[in-house]
């Protein structure tokens, strides 16, 4: 038997670059599949295999360390049963089965998952976050990646990829691809304008600001027959390129699209490892789920805001740390469940807490600050927003709404004795009570800030390392 030294140092001795050639071709092999059931049935239902271009990924970090996301993609080698790739995640149908349509009628989703194209036959699984928050496998096949069965079609090429930032090999880099919906062949100027902005607001923030060396970005313009987005409640309906439309799960602001497959053809020969989905739109709105994709109106008063906010939960799995706005989901976490997200917890054991080395020395835990107050403030600002979405009221009004509640709750939350430290501050991801933000303030929990806090900070920097370590 190996002494723990001589492990050690045998363990050091591998390349993994050479390891990753022993088992992968270097090319990026997509699984697409529907993801179909209820709140309390489901079924995963495979819809091809699709051989994509060079895998831009990293080739030394193919497990993922994290234990986050709602749900968990595996590779394994199917002769020795070994993991050879696992990437967490969280999905739109994770999101829609929490909401009251689950619990009435079915739906199928579409999803895909996309890894390194294995030399040999491989076991793909799934595995989903149950309500104990421990993942549980839901679905497991076996498939060959050299059968008949692969679609090795040449990719279409479609559009114009446009380069803000070229700064090294794709397998060492964060590769950031921006793709525009709603604008036309004539807004390319604007497109590229919009890019470059709220790119810019993204890498003046830290921890991109220092890390901005990490990555490579890039712009997708496939042009739209017309301008803009859907917005159902006003019974808008454009037939743009990617699908992106306001009213996801009935939330107003909430955009996303249903297309995922048509989306990850479209972008399948541009080298990518996180996507921010730009609409040409006016009104306020977004998303971000992790490890999926972003979205953002461009041309709202706050977009530079909702580009950076949004793209902490897609890019490192960043909870909402509000709790008053109106959202679809109900029962995302369940009481006494430690929840996932990095940046929230249960606070079920303040000597555990997880961001505990953080911490401000002599902050108690949880930490108190005058909720009552805020409440008071922010859910009267929330009575007349809603008032204002209801009466279709412009996008002129409704950021002068937002500017007033900024003016309002910045000065109230600098004026808190532990604003600025970390702590645990009740209030977070859609709960008054039960749930425990970092600090005071956050880009997770209002507009007022142009910073993470430091838990968020550190999130989002681990994320940057495993791509490019």
């Amino acid at each position: 038997m190996l002494s723990t030294l001589c492990l050690a140092a045998f363990l050091t001795s591998i390349d993994p670059a050479a390891d990753f050639a022993s088992r992968f071709t270097g090319r990026t092999l997509r699984f697409d599949y529907h993801h179909v059931g209820t709140a309390g049935e489901q079924h995963i239902a495979q819809a091809g295999l699709r051989l994509e271009g060079d895998w831009p990924g990293s080739r030394t970090q193919l497990v993922d360390p994290e234990s986050l996301g709602a749900y968990r993609f595996r590779v394994l080698d199917a002769k020795s049963g070994e993991l050879i790739f696992a990437r967490a995640f969280s999905s739109i149908y994770g999101e829609w089965k929490t909401t009251g349509e689950a619990k009435r009628r079915w739906r199928a989703l579409e999803e895909s998952q996309r890894f390194p194209e294995p030399k040999a036959p491989v076991i793909l699984a799934l595995d989903e976050r149950g309500d104990d928050g421990v993942l549980h496998e839901i679905w497991r096949d076996e498939i060959d990646p050299n059968s008949r069965f692969v679609d090795r079609a040449p990719l279409v090429e479609r559009g114009e990829v446009l380069a803000l930032a070229e700064r090294g090999p794709a397998a060492t880099k964060v590769d950031l691809l921006v793709v525009a919906d709603g604008y036309t062949a004539a807004q390319r100027a604007e497109l590229l304008a919009d890019a470059q902005r709220l790119t810019g607001a993204l890498f003046a923030t830290e921890p991109f600001k220092r890390r901005a060396n990490d990555f490579n970005v890039r712009v997708l313009h496939v042009p739209s027959t017309s301008s803009g987005i859907s917005n159902p409640r006003k019974g808008e309906f454009k037939a743009s390129e990617l699908g992106l439309s306001f009213n996801a799960f009935d939330s107003d602001r909430y955009v996303l699209t249903f297309a995922d497959r048509a989306l990850r053809e479209l972008v399948a020969r541009v080298p990518y490892d996180a996507l921010i989905l730009l609409a040409n739109e006016r009104k306020y709105g977004g998303g971000g789920i992790y490890n999926l994709w972003a979205t953002c109106s461009a041309d709202t008063e706050p977009a530079e805001y909702v580009f950076v906010h949004e793209f902490g939960h897609s890019f490192a799995g960043l909870a909402d740390e509000y709790y008053s706005s109106q959202v679809a989901y109900e029962d995302l976490t369940k009481p006494g469940v430690e929840p996932w997200e990095p940046n929230v917890t249960a606070l079920l054991d303040p000597a555990k807490l997880k961001w505990r080395d953080l911490v401000t020395t002599g902050t108690p835990l949880p930490t108190p600050w005058d909720q009552k107050q805020y409440d008071d403030v922010d859910l009267a600002y929330q009575a007349r927003r809603k008032q204002a979405i209801d009466a279709q009221a412009t996008e002129e009004t409704n950021e002068r709404l937002m500017r007033e509640i900024k003016e309002l709750t910045k000065p109230l939350l600098a004026a808190e004795p532990h604003f600025g430290k970390i702590g645990a501050f009740e209030g977070a991801m859609y709960l008054a009570k039960g749930l425990y933000r970092p600090s005071v303030d956050c880009i997770m929990f209002t507009r007022n800030p142009t910073t993470f806090c430091k838990v968020c900070e550190r999130a989002l920097e681990h994320t940057i390392d495993r791509y490019v370590k």
